[in-house]
This record gives C-alpha cells, structure tokens and sequence, in this order.
C-alpha cells in the first residue's frame, strides 16, 4: 500500500495548528539509521486510509514529494476528542533484513459450522481482536485467520493454537500463552473438560 507525503520544514504547535486548519496533518517517520523525519499528509487521503484495517498491518511505500522514500510501519494515530479529525500520525522505518514487532487483526471464521454452535447452541466469544507478532516484513501477514470449524462447547482456543503463516511467531508478555476465544452453553453450564478453564478466564 502507498500514501503520499511531503517535506514538512516549519515545526511547532503553532505550525501544525496552520497546517490542520489548510486541511494537512503533521506526521513523523522515525527509526531505522536515519534521523527522524517531518512530514505532513493530506488530511482527507490519510483520514480514508487508517479507517482501513490492512493499513494498519502493512507495509507501507511511502511516496515522499513525489518519490518512493522507502518502506514505513503505521505505528500511532491520534484523533481529535470529538471531531472525525486525524491529527496526528506516527510512522517507523522497516528494514526487509530487520524483524519488525507489531499487531494484527484476528479474523473469526467457520464459527456457524462449529459443534459448539450447531450441537449445543454455545455462545462463542472472543477475547480478544487481534495479537502482537513478530517477523521480517516480507512476511508480514494484514489479518491472521481462526478457524473455529472444530470448537466444542466449553473449549477454550489459545494464542498457541492458533495456526500462524510461515516465519511469524506470537510475542509474549504477562500472559504467555492468552485466550483468544471460548465457547460457553447458554444458561453458564460449560461443556465437560472446559468448564473450569472457560471461568477461570
């Protein structure tokens, strides 16, 4: 994916106030060898792209005053308090040799077909919407998908469950291995075998 960019020379909180009232918005790439870098992006192409969710788990060519400057990471969006206004936007330089540590979407699919749905009418929830991996850009995944064809009622599906794309693997914090779904029966009686595990969590 590509967004355009240009050079943004004056800084400040009263340039940036001027460059938001002429429709721009400050940004800044930073990281890599290189230091960090002012830039100001059209508000309107910028505000369509991060409401994009592959925007934010891209790598990103950024077209600099009309030419590729290298590829970046969507790193932080700041919005206005109330307004539907981008004010300012964080991007980091990738280097295709460095690992690169970011968060993806998880896309739920196959729940209808699962047996905790079709045989015992479970309710499936989701923990959580998306994970923090690890790998070099080349092979950066936009969403990593969750098969939920084979739950049982009463199961509970782990980060380690998870089927992850060749070259990326999971970053583990307080948690090291989290739950990313569960399958309760209706009325709070779990399934035999996760009954425990489901309330616990």
């Amino acid at each position: 994916m590509k967004f355009n960019a240009t050079t943004r020379d004056i800084k400040g909180t009263s340039a940036s106030r001027r460059l938001r009232r002429a429709g721009r918005v400050p940004a800044i790439v930073y990281g890599g060898n290189a230091e960090p870098l002012s830039i100001e992006l059209d508000h309107n192409e910028i505000f369509h792209a991060v409401r994009k969710e592959e925007f934010h788990a891209s790598i990103l060519d950024m077209q600099l005053d009309g030419k590729s400057a290298g590829t970046v990471l969507l790193r932080a969006v700041q919005w206005h308090p109330y307004k539907p206004q981008v004010l300012h936007v964080d991007f980091q330089r990738v280097n295709k040799s460095d690992r690169i540590t970011t968060k993806v979407p998880l896309h739920f699919v196959n729940v209808e077909q699962s047996p905790a749905v079709k045989l015992s009418a479970a309710v499936v929830t989701h923990a959580t919407t998306e994970i923090e991996i690890s790998c070099l850009p080349g092979n950066l995944p936009q969403a990593i998908e969750v098969d939920l064809s084979s739950l049982e009622a009463g199961a509970v599906l782990h980060a380690s469950d998870l089927k992850l794309p060749e070259g990326v693997s999971l970053v583990a914090h307080g948690d090291a291995n989290p739950v990313i779904a569960n399958a309760q029966v209706k009325g709070g009686a779990a399934a035999e075998g996760g009954s425990e595990e489901a309330s616990a969590e």
